[in-house]
Order: structure tokens, then C-alpha cells, then sequence
């Protein structure tokens, strides 16, 4: 059954909003990166902005630049370390086993033995 409610389902303010109650938007122009694989992604920036000299690569993720030609090389990355990895790090071998023995002896002393 329709009754006469003209603005049922739509909510206060919805509807097309155009420039006149935007605003107008700046003036824009199109930048084109090239990433080393040789993915063109085209942002676009504000005409007056500075312009950034890399930008990552929403294909691949690599860094591009402006420069078709000659495009930066990829990002080294470590690989993941595990925590004993950090520890070898920054302790030695005679270290750990100093470490080692001396909470044994702790322990032994706990438990009353020797």
C-alpha cells in the first residue's frame, strides 16, 4: 500500500551535489611514475603541490619514479630474523654459555641440589 510519504528511503542531505555547494575543486594535472617492472600508475595532483619524487607501485609495490627510462631499483628487504637470531646477535657463544651455566646454578640452588 503507497501512502504519501515523498521521502521515504532517503536520508537529510542526500541527493547530487554539485560544484556550486562544493566548491570549485583545484586545478589538477596528471603525473606519470614508472616502476622497474614497467607498470605506468598516473596520480593526479593538485597543480600548485609539490610533487613527490617516488611513488610506490599499486601493482607491484616497488618504487617508481619519473623517469620512464631509468626507474629506481627495488627496495632491499631484510629477511624475517627470529628472536634467537637477535640474540646471536648480540651475544656471543662464551656469552650464552656463561648465561647458561649461571642459571643452572640457580636453579640447582632452588632445588637444593649441589
Amino acid at each position: 500500500m503507497a501512502t504519501g510519504n515523498a521521502i521515504r528511503g532517503t536520508r537529510v542531505g542526500s541527493g547530487p551535489m554539485g560544484e556550486s555547494e562544493r566548491g570549485e575543486s583545484a586545478a589538477r594535472i596528471l603525473v606519470s611514475f614508472w616502476c622497474s617492472n614497467g607498470h605506468e600508475t598516473t596520480p593526479s595532483f593538485a597543480h600548485d603541490a609539490e610533487l613527490p619524487t617516488t611513488w610506490d607501485c599499486p601493482r607491484c609495490g616497488l618504487p617508481a619514479n619519473t623517469d620512464m627510462k631509468n626507474p629506481p631499483p627495488a627496495r632491499r628487504t631484510e629477511p624475517y630474523k627470529t628472536h634467537l637470531a637477535y640474540v646471536k646477535e648480540r651475544r656471543s657463544d662464551a656469552d650464552g654459555e656463561a648465561l647458561l651455566e649461571e642459571a643452572l646454578a640457580k636453579l640447582r640452588a632452588r632445588r637444593g641440589e649441589n
